[in-house]
């Protein structure tokens, strides 16, 4: 359990190194500093056992939060209580000696945590086991890749059976491989009741891992909560923040406008509760779910045939549109999405006042029974650059019945299976 009573964080910006000095022979008069808060009056409670997520932007204040919650920092005013032993993974690399062989800096980060030499030994084989460095761990650290170096921090945290765990945004440094046993490791240290603060860019990650979320902007609690809901609007407030430069620094090229004919098949509606955003260049009027004959369904037998259908109206010239999906389970979690440019499917100028329609041919497998929602839009650019017009989060909805068998996770594989027996 953390409790964090209004803790704030003040650094003294100086503009020149020996202002400091000055300063220090000064009595009264101007402060040769610029204040800076980096944290103000944060107050918030850590549940035993909770895996409570950190999101906002750069700036905002998330590493500083985790270091004065790991103790590397003390705050200027306010107070944090700790109940059990924490180890934490922050900045790449941040407590070893870059001189100091792998191994070395194994003890060494104990002590720091209070371990006894035999202590960290006990635990040398798991750790080792879950770093996979082989024989760089007798090297010096300042041999290893930035992956390593995760790798064997990572490692050491979780190995030594802590009560907190405290892990910033170095995870995103290692490989798929790596961080795809990192989630496993978490998974398995919130079952075991271990409190887990994660700060991390990554909305899926944000979804899938946490009980409750903390939004921090400036320095301030902007809005602390209930994962999914964070995740969305913070979502949100950065496609805003991105269509506002957009249209503050880029400029749209128009074509010549003319009067476009309506695309046959033209769907209307969408749900009333989905969430909306974009720059507003184009609109959605509706998204439906069908089958492979065009008849609107609600509900299906997986594995099934379904074609999502999205009608858009283009309010200025979009220059290099691309339509997408995103199908998400019922507990907010991306199961799989794609879009035009990825299917290599070429989309025509849309001119102001022209009406598309985009059929998306689905073949899903076999699905966990459950309510699964679909995000559609409307983007310009590419594959590496875009910005979306029209983006409506849940914009329709599909229920997955039971089959006859049941399905393991969330969904099952095409599978061939050969047997033989040894000679």
């Amino acid at each position: 359990m953390i409790e964090i009573d209004g803790i704030s964080k003040l650094y003294k910006l100086y503009r020149n190194p020996g202002d400091r000095l000055k300063e220090a022979f000064r009595f009264g008069g101007r402060h040769l500093y610029r204040e800076h808060w980096a944290l103000r009056d944060i107050s918030l409670e850590i549940r035993k056992g909770e895996t409570f997520c950190i999101v906002g932007e750069n700036g905002s204040g998330k590493s500083t939060l985790l270091k004065v919650i790991a103790g590397i920092l003390e705050p200027t005013t306010g107070s944090v209580r700790l109940h059990g032993r924490v180890t934490a993974l922050l900045e790449l690399g941040a407590g070893f000696n870059p001189e100091f062989t792998g191994r070395q800096n194994l003890f060494l980060s104990g002590a720091i945590l209070g371990l006894a030499p035999r202590d960290v030994q006990q635990s040398m084989d798991g750790i080792l086991d879950f770093a996979e460095i082989g024989s760089y761990i007798d090297q010096p650290v300042k041999t290893y890749s930035s992956g390593m170096t995760v790798r064997l921090g990572f490692a050491l945290a979780v190995q030594l059976n802590p009560d907190i765990l405290v892990v910033d945004e170095a995870l995103s440094v290692g490989d798929v491989y790596f961080r795809h046993r990192c989630m496993r490791k978490i998974h398995e240290l919130r079952a075991r009741g271990v409190t887990v603060v994660y700060v991390t860019h990554d909305i899926g990650d944000i979804k899938e891992l946490g009980h409750r979320a903390l939004w921090l902007e400036g320095g301030r609690v902007r809005e602390l909560g209930e994962v999914s809901g964070i995740a969305q609007r913070y979502l949100i407030a950065l496609l805003e923040k991105e269509a506002t430069r957009w249209r503050d620094h880029q400029a749209v090229v128009f074509r010549s406008a003319r009067t476009a004919e309506q695309a046959p098949d033209v769907v209307t509606g969408i749900r009333p509760e989905a969430t909306r955003y974009g720059d507003g260049r184009a609109e959605l009027v509706g998204v439906q779910i069908t089958d492979r004959n065009g008849v609107p369904v609600e509900a299906v037998h997986a594995p099934a045939e379904i074609v999502l259908r999205m009608s858009v109206r283009a309010a200025d010239a979009i220059e290099r549109p691309i339509a997408g999906l995103l199908m998400r389970t019922h507990e907010g979690v991306d199961l799989s999405g794609t879009n035009t440019a990825r299917q290599n499917v070429p989309i025509d100028p849309m001119l102001p006042g022209e009406i598309r329609t985009f059929d998306f041919h689905l073949s899903l497998p076999e699905l966990a029974p459950a309510h699964y929602s679909f995000t559609a839009g409307l983007a310009d650019g590419d594959l590496t650059s875009y910005q979306y017009c029209d983006l409506a989060e849940n914009a329709a909805h599909l229920e997955v019945l039971a089959g006859p068998k049941p399905v393991v996770g969330y969904l099952k594989f095409p599978c061939i299976v050969n047997s033989r027996s040894a000679a």
